[in-house]
């Protein structure tokens, strides 16, 4: 591989990266160039002592997502960053994805839990309005003053749970963000 072949697969691999970030990182890879043909290495002894384009694209991409997720740690970023480090390796695969994926469906389960208690206060709210009304409504032989405090409790338990829910997803998110930093330093320390 030449320099030329070497700079294009590069440039092209690194698409997903701000240009301002890529011109960066193509400009000190054509030093790399520079300094070996000025000490009279070929370009393909060169190319083949810097690596695998794609491999090292996806070094900067994992690097690149990982810290804007870290800067705006939107759901977006989030996935791209996750995206881009399972791109390392297999490693990865099973020690990102695995519990990336487990940690959203329990989160997904507490918005869920959280949906169904205010539902079901909604439900006990509309049958006590509903019972003089329809008298079949009201099967229980609660009273209905206790019918409806109980529903504005299940009412306010479900979006306090879905408060919590919120503030746990943000501590996720950063969580996801700095365990993603933690596995991009033990791929660089291996590799």
């Amino acid at each position: 591989m030449n320099k030329h072949e070497f700079m294009t697969t590069l440039n092209k691999a690194l698409a997903g990266i701000a240009t301002q970030d890529r011109d960066e990182i193509i400009f000190d890879y054509e030093e790399h160039f520079r300094i070996g043909l000025s000490d009279g290495k070929t370009e393909e002894e060169i190319a083949a002592s810097l690596g695998d384009p794609r491999a090292i694209a996806r070094q900067f991409n994992a690097d690149y997502h990982v810290h804007q997720a870290e800067t705006d740690a939107s759901v977006s970023n989030i996935f791209r960053a996750v995206l881009a480090t399972l791109g390392l390796g297999f490693f990865n695969l099973v020690i990102v994805l695995g519990p990336f994926i487990a940690m959203l469906a329990v989160l997904f389960a507490f918005y869920v839990a959280g949906s169904a208690i205010i539902f079901s206060g909604v439900v006990v709210f509309i049958t006590t309005v509903a019972g003089p009304i329809l008298p079949v409504t009201n099967a229980s032989l609660v009273q209905p003053a206790a019918q409806f405090f109980a529903s504005i409790g299940l009412i306010c338990l479900g979006l306090l749970f879905i408060i919590g829910n919120v503030y746990l997803t943000k501590f996720f998110f950063i969580g996801t963000v700095k365990y993603l930093q933690f596995n991009l330093k033990i791929i660089k320390g291996v590799s």
